[in-house]
């Protein structure tokens, strides 16, 4: 087979999952059934927090975007994948191949930054709260929401740019269910240390920098989780206590679960790649993740359960008036 790269034409084609045509069928119906709760779970928590003034908070206002987020980045991949389930068709062009990579690195590389803003809301919250509404202005929520959309589309871009220059001469054939960087990578005929060392630079950048910094030089996250830590020890009351820690739980169950996984997959190099454990942790914070957060931040969270029964209870009220 001759060399070819972004320049040419020829399609990939996804292997997916499993081969097995009952498997195949079990997974479509349990990706589909994943999907419609992330898709009604997170568009349920934007629209009650648009809809409910009480919400309108920055804590909230971050919220509305990780669901918008979670919701994006599983869209670029559940839709394709239940395609290729349900139907003998599991090619993708090379153009929709990098389009579906690089929409998926901006979403996920943005999540990561809006995490840390999360986590610096959660500080102000609890150790300064005379000054959190003053600290946690509106400029400054959408100055670090606008950073956190900025460092996605760079570390999409620069890794676009990377692996457009690979030529590919052994195989159309990606080992995996969505186009990502590992699976392309080991289809490559040309040399891929530089795109690996390029690839591993940007994905542990942003999980270094989202862990540890916040816009800058405000406060590191590990500083500010354990001063949240002590603020909390240092409650006297029992019911002052569960209140404030109540206030990152949700938070720290989220970040753990979705950095965990993302670290597995990205921070190691090409030559411990594997097949099995890499599109079980795929699918997870692929499909599974974006359905968790909004049942993680709404089921222990009662300002939004509250928020959810003003709002259907409105409706009720307006429906009784006509």
């Amino acid at each position: 087979m001759g060399r070819w790269n972004s320049t040419s034409v020829p399609d990939f084609i996804l292997a997916g999952l499993t081969d097995s045509a009952e498997t195949q069928l079990v997974l479509s119906v349990l990706f589909l059934l994943i999907y419609l709760i992330t898709v009604l779970g997170n568009s349920g928590m934007i629209l009650i927090i648009r809809l409910d003034p009480q919400l309108h908070t920055p804590m909230y206002f971050f919220l509305t975007h990780l669901s918008l987020l979670d919701l994006s980045y599983s869209s670029v991949i559940t839709p394709k994948t239940l395609q290729n389930l349900l139907t003998s068709t599991k090619s993708i062009s090379l153009l929709g191949c990098f389009t579906q990579m690089f929409f998926f690195i901006l979403f996920v590389s943005a999540e990561c930054f809006l995490l840390s803003s999360m986590a610096y809301d959660r500080y102000v919250a609890i150790c300064n709260p005379l000054r959190y509404s003053v600290i946690m202005s509106t400029r400054l929520c959408c100055a670090l929401l606008s950073g956190c959309y900025v460092m996605g589309v760079f570390y999409s871009t620069v890794v676009e740019i990377s692996m457009s220059r690979l030529h590919f001469c052994k195989s159309k054939v990606i080992q995996h269910f969505f186009c990502d960087t590992s699976p392309i990578l080991a289809l490559s005929c040309s040399e891929t240390y530089e795109v690996e060392i390029i690839i591993f630079i940007c994905a542990g950048s942003n999980i270094v920098l989202s862990l540890s910094t916040i816009s800058g030089s405000y406060l590191t996250i590990s500083g500010s989780y354990l001063s949240i830590l002590s603020t909390i020890l240092k409650i006297s009351s029992t019911a002052g206590k569960k209140k404030a820690s109540s206030t990152c739980a949700s938070h720290l169950l989220g970040v753990t679960i979705f950095y965990s996984t993302t670290i597995f997959t990205y921070l190691k190099p090409k030559t411990s790649y594997s097949l099995g454990r890499d599109q079980v942790a795929s699918v997870f914070y692929t499909i599974v993740i974006p359905m968790l957060n909004p049942l993680i931040y709404s089921l222990r969270n009662k300002e939004v359960k509250n928020a959810a029964l003003r709002v259907l209870q409105k409706r009720e009220y307006s429906r009784q008036l006509k």
